[in-house]
């Protein structure tokens, strides 16, 4: 196989990175895909940094061995503040991307000189917050907070849940930050992304909502173009109506044809990419329908490995 005939590798340890694969697809619907859902290793954000990178590791390993892709998105804040640059060490022949919070939007834009950020507690712990909003703006500060219940709620929990239920589980981090006079979110866990349009309702005016996922896609889109191995040129230019892709408004598709309402719904462009999921169980229900959502076609790892796709 040619390098640049190669698939574009999105990895989170369960479905945080989907909307971010489904963002690049509409933009490069002439690539291919892989999602890798590391469920017998999830959440991510209660391991240390070495755990977590032996994890990484091992597992991009066998990625890469019956894959092989050109490109590698983590698309997991945890495993990008935790790994990234061991795993560029490691694997010095695939270019990855990381995920990271979007915290220099945040803290250029903030009115209030305080701007918070939601994420798993190895986010949270990670110097490089702190770091990356101080050499930014070291007028504003940064008001970190956990939210490991929030990560089980969207990867176990929302598939059934009411908005009502969803907008509760998200009420009180918003008011948290609303009381210690924040003027943003950021959000810094890409299972957040399933809740985008809960943070905005209860954020209000107030507060604006911060997501990374442009970026990544950009970033990646940036590094194929530099070595060469982008498929189908430039970005597809979609016509926007109403809030675009991460809000209530619509979007046509490269067809013509309708986009999609929010994350997770049956509308998909492009081809249709594998999924591997980690852990010998059966996928389920819930994974079958959501793969069906981001036209995936769902693989248990611990099958091919070894194997010849």
């Amino acid at each position: 196989m040619k390098r640049d005939e190669g698939p574009v590798l999105f990895l989170d340890s369960g479905i945080g990175g989907l909307p971010y694969l489904r963002h690049f697809r509409e933009r490069n619907p002439d690539e291919d895909l892989v999602y890798a859902a590391d469920r017998r290793n999830f959440p991510y954000g209660s391991k240390d940094k070495d755990t977590l990178t032996e994890l990484l590791s091992s597992l991009l390993l066998q990625l890469i061995r019956i894959s092989h892709p050109k490109l590698a998105v983590l698309a997991c804040n945890t495993a990008s503040v935790s790994a990234l640059e061991s795993l560029r060490k490691a694997f010095p022949s695939l270019p990855f991307v990381g995920t990271v919070p979007a915290v220099k939007p945040a803290v250029l834009n903030s009115r209030t000189g305080l701007a918070g950020v939601l994420g798993t507690e190895r986010t949270i712990a990670d110097e490089y917050i702190q770091a990356l909003a101080k050499k930014i703006n070291p007028a504003c500060r940064v008001m970190g907070a956990a939210a490991p219940e929030l990560v089980e709620f969207v990867e176990h929990v929302m598939d059934g849940a009411s908005k009502a239920e969803r907008l509760d589980v998200i009420r009180p981090y918003v008011e948290k930050f609303r009381v210690a006079g924040a003027d943003s979110i950021v959000l810094g866990c890409t299972h957040f992304l399933f809740l985008l349009d809960e943070f905005r309702e209860l954020a209000g005016k107030d507060m604006t909502v911060y997501d990374s996922i442009s970026g990544v896609a950009s970033r990646a889109e940036s590094l194929l173009s530099r070595q060469g191995l982008r498929r189908g040129g430039g970005p597809h230019e979609k016509v926007p109506r109403g809030e675009g892709p991460h809000g209530k408004g619509l979007e046509e598709g490269p067809d013509g044809g309708p986009g999609e309402e929010g994350p997770g719904k049956k509308v998909f462009y492009g081809k249709t990419a594998r999924c591997f999921l980690t852990g010998g169980e059966e996928p389920g229900a819930a994974w079958e329908k959501r793969a069906e959502a981001f036209g995936l076609s769902v693989v248990l790892l611990d099958r091919v490995c070894g194997e010849a796709l």
